[in-house]
């Protein structure tokens, strides 16, 4: 957990997409601690363009899950948006079905939750095929619409946080296919506010660059950081907008930026590439 600065009302504010009870919010907790407060947002955009006009402090973002992989809007926001990231932290995904109290399995027939976390439990509706999966913006909103507005025959997938934060029943408990399911999340701030760093003996960096269209551009582009051992941990490939069948390469590698070798790997590079901005240095998440 990282340290934070608090805003005049006495809290630190951390936007999250989705409503409360989301996995957003438990990544929240494992970042900034209980007393932060999470600020529910229904689009992803919605929480940089918050986090951009200073209605919030920082954000907190899923940017790849072991199941479903990356979440590339939230890449592309990386790029559009004046943030750095500041601190990653891995949130264990456990999907639980959840009813309004007293509504019986048996007489499930619907099945509410966000399309990712339906696809992560497709064992569950094979063994049950009289169940409908029905898509739905949000884990967690999923729980409070069938608290609200559903009938005796519908449920939700969700976490164990968002049936106690909407008073649900939870039916069933990790009904999700792979229990080795884990999303990353990173904390951003806006670069001009970001806060001390913390200490830590391990440091991961991530960047993001361009190459010229050219034969073995992005080999040496790479052998910047082969040529100095930096251990590359994580490389995404984005279409450049404007540019057909032109790529964004994300990167990530363990090491800190203003490390010697690390800053020769960026000068290296930066005589290479067409563009090049480092999006943060931070503590591997656990």
């Amino acid at each position: 957990m990282i340290g934070f600065e608090k805003n005049a009302s006495g809290r630190h504010r951390a936007g999250i997409q989705g409503e409360l009870g989301a996995f957003s919010q438990e990544a929240a907790r494992q970042l900034l601690g209980a007393k932060a407060e999470a600020v529910p947002y229904p689009t992803f955009e919605s929480v940089f363009v918050a986090l951009r006009a200073g209605k919030i402090d920082s954000a907190v973002i899923p940017m790849e899950n072991t199941l479903a992989g990356s979440v590339h809007e939230n890449y592309d926001h990386l790029l559009h948006f004046d943030v750095r990231i500041a601190a990653e932290t891995n949130v264990r995904i456990v999907h639980n079905l959840i009813a309004p109290p007293g509504v019986r399995f048996r007489d499930l027939r619907q099945v509410y939750s966000h399309p990712v976390a339906l696809n992560q439990c497709l064992k569950f509706f094979a063994r049950y095929p009289k169940l409908e999966r029905v898509p739905f913006y949000d884990t967690a909103g999923s729980v409070k619409m069938v608290m609200e507005k559903s009938g005796p025959d519908a449920a939700a997938i969700a976490s164990d946080v968002a049936a106690s934060i909407y008073r649900g029943s939870i039916l069933k408990r990790s009904i999700e296919d792979d229990r080795r399911n884990f999303t990353r999340f990173f904390l951003l701030y806006p670069s001009k506010k970001l806060p001390p760093a913390r200490r830590s003996k391990e440091w991961k960096t991530s960047l993001v660059f361009t190459t010229r269209n050219t034969p073995g551009a992005l080999f040496r582009g790479l052998s910047a950081f082969a040529l100095r051992d930096l251990n590359l941990t994580k490389i995404e490939s984005r279409p450049l907008r404007g540019k057909p069948w032109e790529y964004l390469f994300y990167l990530d590698l363990l090491g800190r930026e203003n490390e010697p070798r690390v800053q020769n790997a960026l000068r290296h590079l930066a005589e290479i590439a067409d563009f090049l901005r480092v999006l943060g240095s931070y503590p591997p998440g656990r």
